[in-house]
């Protein structure tokens, strides 16, 4: 195949070289140019027309999100970003992703980040990724209809609790599942994103700003309640349990599962342990197949549970949505657009 054609826009020489090594290492890779700052990234890439960018966040002269959104409205393309660890490096981070960019690497601490290529490996894979990835897929199907595979809604228990897997591509497709939720929508909504520790806090909050119910990041312990989503911390495995006539959020540094801690999983089977609940499990975007051992153990224990797939069509990546309909256990494959819909609609046949 041909190499999948690069260019990296940061400030830093001393960055620009790294990267450059880093991805000129991998054969199915070309860095054609690189770029000192934004507006020199803008003309770099209306000239060597890229596969992918890397692009850092914070820099002279144009900065990574008013790039980032002088790309996306004039050539859109698979964009990468290059974040900070700081609580400020986050926050514009997943206010990149929601501006466009497919993904994010987290540069290792330290004032220039000597050591980068102890990430070798992430940030190649991340580029290869986004290169694989249908950018305009959000864009497309607007009229795809809802498949049903196996059952619908039907009213077994007084209380429901959904729970969502997601990866590449997540935050968008949970702010466009979360804002189309009414502010009334009872059931709590537990979501495991793949992220890193200090990026999910920043997603819970912008994500609070935008829709009616309440987002936030949960804390090991606490009680859930209705009109609320929790999003797993970084670094943290999710769970519930059941204490009595309530139900507690459990988070714990336990073993790596499927490579993510947190796993989607793990959140999944916890949840499958639950009685006397309506169950609803979503999977939508990424890579892998985190969430599909889940499914199964979901079905296992309570055949009752009602399974939601986001649909090849729409999927930014078609890896988890793809594992889990392959459980041949999904009951209903639904665009990105209609998934809050329909969340809406088994809930109120719930009641």
């Amino acid at each position: 195949m041909k190499p999948i054609r690069v260019i990296i826009i940061d400030d830093s020489a001393f960055m620009r070289k790294v990267i450059t090594d880093i991805l000129s290492s991998d054969p199915r890779i070309e860095v054609v140019s690189t770029a000192r700052n934004g507006e020199d990234g803008l003309k770099k890439i209306e000239m060597f027309n890229p596969d992918v960018v890397t692009m850092d966040i914070h820099m002279p002269v144009m900065d990574g999100i008013d790039a980032l959104q002088e790309i996306m409205l004039k050539n859109p393309l698979p964009v990468v970003m290059l974040s900070s660890v700081s609580e400020e490096g986050a926050s514009s981070t997943i206010e990149a992703i929601s501006k466009g960019a497919v993904d994010f690497i987290m540069k290792p601490s330290g004032p220039i980040s000597l050591n980068l290529t102890s990430i070798k490996e992430e940030i190649i894979r991340t580029v290869i990724t986004a290169w694989q990835v249908n950018f305009n897929k959000s864009k497309q199907l607007r009229k795809f209809n809802t498949v049903t595979t196996r059952k619908t809604a039907k009213k077994i228990f007084d209380n429901t609790i959904i729970a969502i897997g997601t990866s590449t591509g997540g935050p968008r497709a949970l702010q466009q599942v979360l804002t189309d939720l009414p502010g009334d929508f009872i059931p709590p909504i537990l979501i495991v994103q793949h992220m890193p520790q200090g990026f999910t806090k920043s997603l819970a909050n912008r994500l609070n700003t935008l829709t009616k119910i309440e987002v936030k990041e949960a804390v090991d312990g606490e009680i859930i309640k209705n009109n609320t989503a929790y999003i797993a911390p970084g670094n943290f495995h999710m769970k519930v349990v059941r204490v009595g006539q309530i139900i507690k959020i459990k988070l714990s540094k336990e073993a790596l599962r499927n490579g993510h801690r947190p796993a989607v999983d793990e959140l999944f089977d916890s949840v499958a342990t639950l009685t006397s609940t309506n169950k609803i499990a979503v999977v939508l975007t990424g890579m892998g197949n985190d969430g599909s051992e889940g499914i199964k153990r979901l079905n296992e224990m309570d055949p009752q549970t009602i399974v939601l797939s986001e649909a090849k069509e729409t999927a930014i990546v078609f890896g988890m949505p793809k594992a889990a309909a392959d459980t041949k256990l999904v009951d209903h494959v639904v665009p990105l657009h209609h998934v809050g819909e329909m969340l809406v609609k088994l809930e109120r046949n719930l009641k």
